[in-house]
């Protein structure tokens, strides 16, 4: 299932915010009108064969890199990667406890 097919299901979820950035596979005419319904502002690149090009910050875009860095260092941490913990806030705790490392190192 592509990404913004699954997105259907969460767009009543997502919380207030001014501007979304999503990758490639959230481009949909569809989704840009739910959020923009919801006053959300995107910034998704169009895709290759997208017949009416649809323009993106480019330099805000650059910065969901940044976010991409950090799930990675995150996932690189065995605990966190599988999910060791059952409950949610001891999962949460060994994120963030992972994340001030990351952040110091």
């Amino acid at each position: 299932m592509s990404d913004h097919k699954s997105a259907r299901l969460l767009i009543d979820a997502l919380p207030s915010a001014s501007i979304l950035i999503g990758d490639k596979g959230y481009d949909s005419n569809w989704l840009r009108r739910a959020l923009a319904d919801r006053g959300i502002e995107t910034c998704i690149p169009a895709i290759r064969g997208r017949e009416q090009p649809v323009d993106h910050d480019k330099v805000l875009y650059r910065q969901r890199h940044k976010i991409e860095n950090m799930f990675a260092k995150l996932k690189d941490w065995r605990r966190i990667a599988t999910r060791y913990d059952r409950c949610a806030h001891t999962f949460f705790s060994a994120i963030c406890i992972a994340a001030i490392v990351i952040f110091w190192l």
